[in-house]
């Protein structure tokens, strides 16, 4: 499975900004899609993902101002609204079967929220 990922950038607080990542290869069946985050020094964090037919799952810190979307073809749509300054992160698209045990991650995206 290789993941295209596009969007990300620079920012006000306040602002929007849209994250897109489509999965290709091996992609056939139920599969969670979604974005987690990095700052250096800390810990990878779930932003948001929804598996195929299912509710999306978003971090208490996002909740309310993002919106994850699916697209057919194993594309994941992420905007960001009202974005702060502790949203700066790099962003990863996740890609995972339901059935399997291997993630996959596509390339991280710099978000910079400006206060």
């Amino acid at each position: 499975v290789q993941l295209q990922a596009s969007g990300g950038g620079l920012v006000q607080a306040g602002g929007s900004l849209r994250l897109s990542c489509e999965a290709s290869g091996s992609t056939s069946g139920l599969t969670i899609m979604g974005y987690y985050r990095q700052v250096i020094g800390k810990q990878r964090e779930l932003v948001a993902v929804k598996t195929t037919n299912r509710m999306p799952i978003y971090a208490d810190s996002v909740q309310g101002r993002f919106t994850i979307s699916r697209d057919v073809g194993n594309t994941v749509n992420l905007q960001m609204n009202n974005l702060q300054p502790d949203d700066t992160a790099v962003y990863y698209c996740y890609f995972k079967r339901v059935i399997g045990t291997v993630v996959f991650w596509g390339p991280g995206t710099q978000v910079t929220v400006s206060s």
